[in-house]
């Protein structure tokens, strides 16, 4: 836990548009591992999975593929979880805000998978951001998820406001 400075849990809430890899359809999951929605190119997830964060500056991939029985997986497209501008407004350390107000505002850009403006938000004591994460390489294909960090106790932390 020396290494550990918090969790990041990643709210895959669905996906749109996603390339058809079976017969006029997929059996879409996304790699970080949620269940397998058979037969759908627009899937609802709604799954939470929690990652271990060591390292700020690494980035976070999710990858979708298509379930296949008999054959190897097909691989459905990828997006990259950039955190940067969700820490930094973590680390401003903003208290008892009113719901909904927005903390910052991050463009779609070639530098990011953002298909839409993403919006870090204050919502009941908590930051999250949610995104729309524009699959790449692949004809098309979009996956909606949010982002929320949770402290450990025992963990190095963020450095909030100045203090650990």
């Amino acid at each position: 836990m020396d290494n550990l400075l918090g969790l990041l849990r990643i709210r895959v809430k669905r996906g749109n548009n996603l390339a058809v890899r079976d017969l006029g359809t997929s059996d879409p999951y996304v790699k970080l591992k949620t269940r397998v929605v058979k037969k759908n190119c627009n899937p609802e997830w709604n799954e939470e999975l929690t990652l271990s964060i060591t390292d700020l500056n690494v980035p976070i991939n999710l990858t979708v593929f298509d379930k296949d029985r008999f054959t190897v997986d097909d691989k459905m497209g990828e997006a990259e979880i950039d955190i940067k501008a969700y820490i930094a407004s973590l680390k401003m350390g903003l208290q008892n805000l009113p719901n909904g107000c927005v903390v910052s505002r991050v463009k779609p850009s070639r530098n990011n998978c953002l298909a839409d403006e993403s919006c870090v938000v204050w919502d009941n004591g908590k930051i999250l951001q949610d995104m729309i994460l524009r699959l790449r390489n692949v004809e098309s294909g979009e996956v909606m998820i949010q982002i929320e960090w949770i402290n450990v106790p025992g963990c190095r932390g963020l450095e909030i406001g100045g203090t650990r």
